[in-house]
């Protein structure tokens, strides 16, 4: 996918206005309203580039064009094997994949395709290690995790807290979860267009 930087980044900002008024399912905001909630937070807790990025940006796999979407996941269920449990076998692809290996695409690096990727797979590694957090979660977020494999365990937990950036990983999903605000007032996705030029010019 060669596009430049300047290129990548207001198709990108281009997406998130244009295809982000719908509803954010099963919760009372926008789909864009959250993604910006996301990034407002991580903006408030300090985090680096990479992680506030990654917040605006982890629900990308469900803006993108039905042609991208398709393409892209039938590569990744090409690359994957029934085995693996990450990639949730050779079915379904969910949009967290198809958002990680679009950003690598486009040039985003490895840390913030990474957390777009493992913001579903956050949540049932929380639900496994802390108590009250399953408690916390919303209704919507609560019945989708029945579909996405329930709390993780055995081989597939160790292997998430190893990985050097599980605490970026955890945080983002605590502020996927704590995106849903009505009415916040947050800044437009233009707020964050410097930051992304910036990062695909490394």
């Amino acid at each position: 996918m060669a596009v430049s930087p300047q290129e990548a980044t207001a198709w990108l900002v281009h997406l998130l206005n244009t295809k982000g008024q719908g509803d954010y399912i099963g919760e009372p905001i926008s789909q864009l309203e959250h993604s910006l909630q996301a990034a407002h937070l991580a903006r408030t807790h300090d985090a680096d580039d990479e992680t506030i990025l990654a917040a605006l940006l982890h629900d990308v796999g469900q803006f993108l064009p039905a042609q991208d979407v398709k393409s892209i996941a039938h590569e990744i269920r090409d690359m994957s094997s029934s085995t693996d449990v990450s990639a949730g076998g050779v079915g379904r692809v969910g949009h967290e994949r198809i958002g990680e290996e679009y950003l690598l695409r486009l040039g985003f690096s490895q840390k913030v395709a990474s957390l777009v990727g493992s913001h579903v797979a956050a949540k049932r590694y929380l639900c496994a290690v802390e108590r009250d957090y399953h408690d916390s979660l919303s209704d919507a977020s609560k019945k989708s995790l029945i579909f996405q494999g329930g709390p993780m365990e055995g081989t597939e937990l160790e292997q998430w807290a190893a990985n050097p950036w599980c605490h970026e990983m955890c945080q983002l999903r605590k502020w996927d979860d704590g995106a849903k605000v009505v009415g916040l007032e947050v800044e437009p996705v233009e707020a964050y267009e410097a930051m992304m030029k910036s990062h695909l010019e490394r």
